[in-house]
């Protein structure tokens, strides 16, 4: 841990992350970040009774109703000191941290069917989702808030109790190979997503449902995904190519590639392959926890070095895709810390082109308005004895509002008929599917 605070500390200071002046606190889990600022309904008041300046519990004789109190013994002093409200603090930590966060403990039946069952053939079906239980303990939370104020720490590590789901594995062959339990989740939120990015979430998601990584194998989100296009059940959605943003088959993958990097990155497995967006995405927040992909150009991997098969289920519910890794738990422990930001950069001037390709005055936005940065995130893995600090740089580009608009083609020169050509963009390079 010396060590840790010792690569923390330097950048707090770049960062201003540990600055007494922050007015809000940051209550982190993993990858959640939680700000909770707070308020006068936080401060209270309290009795302190002395004798000769040494804090004493008055006797009861001396606490009575009314606005006045009966004369005190020599050398009793009684005065007013501010203090914290515990039960204001944890009301507030109950709605804005401790609810988002919960969760119920899921059952699942994990099988195979098909002629195939008895050689591990089959096709691996779930009856129900596997999603741990997840608990804020509001007490310790509480204890660790009234400190963090008191010290002008501004950023909280929460104490979350985790519950396994009910599992039964009836597939032997699947015993085996070491699936027993939920080893990871990987989970990301997809909010304000338009009707054809939720349906490539879907279809996406719907690929690994099943999947088994062996031992020692390095997964490929590329290649488990397949072909991506229109004959694999894709809609045309918003991918980031090269300057542009525009529609393309898949468009919405990277939030399945993104969910799937986050429980496997969480849990300490080695990362073979990742490449973050090129600029900053809503739907990815906080920055620095994303993975894009744009098969086969662009992948994500991870090696499976746990000493049994991990099996994936996938789901999603309401606004929320996961990733449920189930296999064998072992001894490591990670954390991963950050996003520490630097090297902000305000949006570049707005750009505008024309081209003949789209009607006379017909515009067509390529781009919104997207501020650079640099962030790191720095994860901890504690194995066999051995601790690993291993950074995660993501590098955001800043971006203009980007508009193409439409004109018409005009004829120039004297009988030449040469027209003015369609204006193109200099980079088509595919980045991302976004």
């Amino acid at each position: 841990m010396r060590r840790l605070l010792f690569l923390i500390i330097p950048l707090l200071l770049i960062t201003g992350k540990a600055s007494a002046a922050e007015p809000t606190l940051t209550f982190r889990h993993r990858h959640f970040l939680y700000t909770v600022r707070p308020t006068a309904a936080w401060r209270t008041t309290r009795a302190v009774w002395t004798v000769n300046g040494k804090e004493i519990s008055p006797p009861s004789s001396l606490l009575v109703d009314g606005d006045s109190i009966p004369p005190l013994p020599p050398g009793v002093v009684l005065t007013q000191q501010d203090d914290w409200d515990r039960g204001a603090i944890r009301q507030a930590l109950a709605m804005q941290v401790a609810e988002p966060l919960r969760r119920d403990p899921g059952s699942v039946v994990i099988r195979r069917t098909g002629t195939g069952s008895a050689t591990g053939s089959g096709t691996i079906v779930f009856e129900g989702v596997g999603l741990p239980g997840r608990e804020v303990d509001l007490d310790r939370a509480m204890d660790l808030t009234v400190a963090a104020l008191e010290n002008g720490v501004r950023e909280i590590m929460l104490p979350v109790k985790e519950t396994q789901p009910q599992i039964r594995v009836e597939d032997p062959l699947l015993r085996q190979q070491g699936i027993t339990e939920v080893v990871t989740v990987g989970e990301s939120d997809y909010s304000n997503s338009p009707a054809n990015r939720r349906h490539n979430i879907a279809v996406g998601l719907s690929k690994f449902n099943g999947h088994l990584v062996p031992p020692g194998k390095t997964f490929s989100f590329g290649e488990t995904l397949g072909r991506v296009d229109g004959t694999t059940g894709y809609l045309k959605e918003l991918v980031i190519k090269g300057a542009r943003t525009e529609p393309d088959y898949g468009g919405g993958l990277c939030q399945v590639s993104t969910t799937a990097y986050r429980g496997i990155w969480e849990y300490g497995f080695p990362i073979a392959k990742r490449i973050n967006h090129s600029y900053t995405v809503s739907h990815y927040f906080p920055q620095g926890t994303d993975a894009t992909v744009y098969p086969p150009a662009v992948d994500m991997q991870f090696v499976n070095d746990s000493s049994g098969a991990l099996l994936i289920q996938t789901h999603r519910e309401g606004n929320l895709a996961y990733f449920i890794y189930y296999g064998t738990r072992d001894a490591r422990r990670s954390t991963v810390l950050g996003p520490f930001i630097w090297d902000r950069k305000a949006p570049p001037p707005d750009r505008t082109e024309y081209t003949t390709e789209l009607p006379p005055g017909e515009r067509k936005k390529l781009g919104e308005r997207v501020p650079g940065l640099k962030a790191l995130w720095v994860r901890v893995v504690s194995r066999n004895g051995e601790v690993k600090q291993e950074p995660v740089y993501s590098f955001y580009e800043a971006r203009p509002l980007y508009t193409l608009i439409g004109v018409e083609k005009l004829q120039f020169g004297t009988g030449t008929g040469t027209e003015i050509p369609t204006v193109f963009m200099e980079d088509t390079e595919v980045t991302s599917a976004e």
